[in-house]
Protein backbone atom coordinates (compact mmCIF):
# COMPACT_ATOMS: atom_id res chain seq x y z
CA UNK A 1 0.00 0.00 0.00
CA UNK A 2 1.12 3.94 -0.74
CA UNK A 3 1.55 5.27 2.11
CA UNK A 4 -0.10 8.89 3.28
CA UNK A 5 2.01 11.47 3.40
CA UNK A 6 1.47 12.48 6.92
CA UNK A 7 -1.28 12.40 9.08
CA UNK A 8 -1.85 14.78 11.86
CA UNK A 9 -3.36 13.49 15.28
CA UNK A 10 -5.28 16.09 17.59
CA UNK A 11 -5.96 14.97 20.40
CA UNK A 12 -5.51 16.23 24.39
CA UNK A 13 -5.20 13.00 25.54
CA UNK A 14 -1.56 11.65 25.73
CA UNK A 15 -2.14 8.15 26.19
CA UNK A 16 -4.71 8.60 22.91
CA UNK A 17 -2.47 10.11 21.36
CA UNK A 18 0.36 7.51 22.42
CA UNK A 19 -1.70 4.23 21.30
CA UNK A 20 -3.44 6.06 18.05
CA UNK A 21 0.59 6.71 17.22
CA UNK A 22 1.70 3.52 17.72
CA UNK A 23 -1.01 1.91 16.39
CA UNK A 24 -0.71 3.91 12.72
CA UNK A 25 3.15 3.41 12.98
CA UNK A 26 2.58 -0.42 13.13
CA UNK A 27 0.35 -0.81 10.14
CA UNK A 28 2.53 1.64 8.31
CA UNK A 29 0.47 4.20 7.20
CA UNK A 30 2.07 6.74 7.07
CA UNK A 31 5.40 8.73 5.70
CA UNK A 32 4.66 11.08 9.40
CA UNK A 33 2.71 10.89 11.90
CA UNK A 34 2.40 14.70 13.76
CA UNK A 35 0.83 15.48 17.18
CA UNK A 36 -1.54 18.40 18.52
CA UNK A 37 -2.52 18.67 21.82
CA UNK A 38 -5.30 21.20 21.18
CA UNK A 39 -7.00 22.86 18.15
CA UNK A 40 -4.85 26.37 18.60
CA UNK A 41 -1.25 23.95 17.96
CA UNK A 42 -2.97 21.88 15.30
CA UNK A 43 -3.90 25.39 13.44
CA UNK A 44 -0.11 26.81 14.06
CA UNK A 45 0.99 23.56 12.53
CA UNK A 46 -1.06 23.49 9.29
CA UNK A 47 -0.19 26.90 9.07
CA UNK A 48 3.45 26.15 9.32
CA UNK A 49 3.27 22.82 7.10
CA UNK A 50 1.15 23.98 4.41
CA UNK A 51 2.70 27.26 3.77
CA UNK A 52 6.86 25.69 4.00
CA UNK A 53 7.57 24.82 0.28
CA UNK A 54 9.25 22.03 1.92
CA UNK A 55 6.65 20.30 3.36
CA UNK A 56 3.39 19.28 2.55
CA UNK A 57 -0.25 19.87 4.37
CA UNK A 58 -1.22 16.05 6.34
CA UNK A 59 -3.32 14.00 4.05
CA UNK A 60 -5.31 13.25 7.27
CA UNK A 61 -6.45 15.14 10.42
CA UNK A 62 -7.52 12.70 13.14
CA UNK A 63 -9.54 15.21 15.31
CA UNK A 64 -11.27 15.13 19.01
CA UNK A 65 -13.97 17.26 19.83
CA UNK A 66 -13.90 17.94 23.80
CA UNK A 67 -10.14 19.62 24.19
CA UNK A 68 -9.12 22.90 26.11
CA UNK A 69 -7.83 25.77 24.33
CA UNK A 70 -9.59 25.32 21.26
CA UNK A 71 -11.95 22.26 20.77
CA UNK A 72 -12.69 20.19 18.02
CA UNK A 73 -15.84 22.39 16.60
CA UNK A 74 -13.76 25.73 17.07
CA UNK A 75 -10.59 24.27 15.27
CA UNK A 76 -13.22 23.48 12.31
CA UNK A 77 -14.42 26.92 12.23
CA UNK A 78 -10.91 28.23 11.91
CA UNK A 79 -9.82 25.22 9.63
CA UNK A 80 -12.73 26.94 7.34
CA UNK A 81 -10.99 30.24 7.09
CA UNK A 82 -7.30 29.01 6.16
CA UNK A 83 -6.28 29.73 2.28
CA UNK A 84 -8.04 27.29 0.02
CA UNK A 85 -4.38 25.86 -0.81
CA UNK A 86 -4.25 24.89 2.98
CA UNK A 87 -7.40 22.93 3.21
CA UNK A 88 -6.68 21.19 -0.07
CA UNK A 89 -6.47 17.38 -0.02
CA UNK A 90 -6.86 17.17 3.36
CA UNK A 91 -8.95 14.76 5.04
CA UNK A 92 -10.70 15.15 8.58
CA UNK A 93 -12.27 12.71 10.56
CA UNK A 94 -13.24 13.30 13.83
CA UNK A 95 -12.90 10.54 16.41
CA UNK A 96 -14.98 10.88 19.90
CA UNK A 97 -16.31 8.87 22.33
CA UNK A 98 -19.69 10.42 22.40
CA UNK A 99 -21.69 12.90 21.30
CA UNK A 100 -25.13 14.62 21.85
CA UNK A 101 -28.00 15.97 19.62
CA UNK A 102 -26.05 19.55 19.10
CA UNK A 103 -22.93 18.44 18.83
CA UNK A 104 -23.65 16.07 15.67
CA UNK A 105 -25.96 18.76 14.10
CA UNK A 106 -23.19 21.49 14.27
CA UNK A 107 -20.37 18.54 13.18
CA UNK A 108 -22.74 18.05 9.86
CA UNK A 109 -22.57 21.76 9.31
CA UNK A 110 -18.79 21.81 9.27
CA UNK A 111 -16.09 20.23 6.61
CA UNK A 112 -15.52 16.67 8.03
CA UNK A 113 -15.14 13.91 5.44
CA UNK A 114 -16.77 11.42 8.33
CA UNK A 115 -16.78 10.21 12.08
CA UNK A 116 -15.22 7.13 13.95
CA UNK A 117 -15.40 6.01 17.72
CA UNK A 118 -12.79 6.02 19.87
CA UNK A 119 -10.68 4.26 19.99
CA UNK A 120 -9.21 3.78 16.66
CA UNK A 121 -8.63 0.60 15.60
CA UNK A 122 -6.86 -1.20 12.62
CA UNK A 123 -10.71 -2.13 11.09
CA UNK A 124 -11.55 1.68 11.32
CA UNK A 125 -8.41 3.25 9.61
CA UNK A 126 -8.52 1.05 6.78
CA UNK A 127 -12.42 2.07 6.33
CA UNK A 128 -11.01 5.67 6.46
CA UNK A 129 -8.21 4.21 3.79
CA UNK A 130 -10.88 3.31 1.70
CA UNK A 131 -13.89 5.66 1.93
CA UNK A 132 -11.43 8.27 1.38
CA UNK A 133 -7.86 7.60 -0.50
CA UNK A 134 -9.20 4.08 -2.05
CA UNK A 135 -6.30 2.44 -0.55
CA UNK A 136 -6.42 -0.65 1.97
CA UNK A 137 -4.32 -2.14 4.66
CA UNK A 138 -2.73 -4.97 3.22
CA UNK A 139 -3.90 -8.72 4.45
CA UNK A 140 -2.16 -10.84 6.51
CA UNK A 141 -1.74 -13.45 3.80
CA UNK A 142 -0.44 -10.01 1.84
CA UNK A 143 2.33 -9.52 4.45
CA UNK A 144 3.33 -13.06 4.48
CA UNK A 145 4.14 -13.21 0.65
Amino acid sequence: MKKLSSILLVDDDATTNYLNESLLRSLHVADQLIIAQDGLEALALLENECAAPSTSCPALILLDVNMPAMNGMEFLEAYQRLPRAHQEGIIIVVLTTSMNSTDLARLNELPIAGMASKPLTEEKINTILQLHFQRQLPTAEGLAS
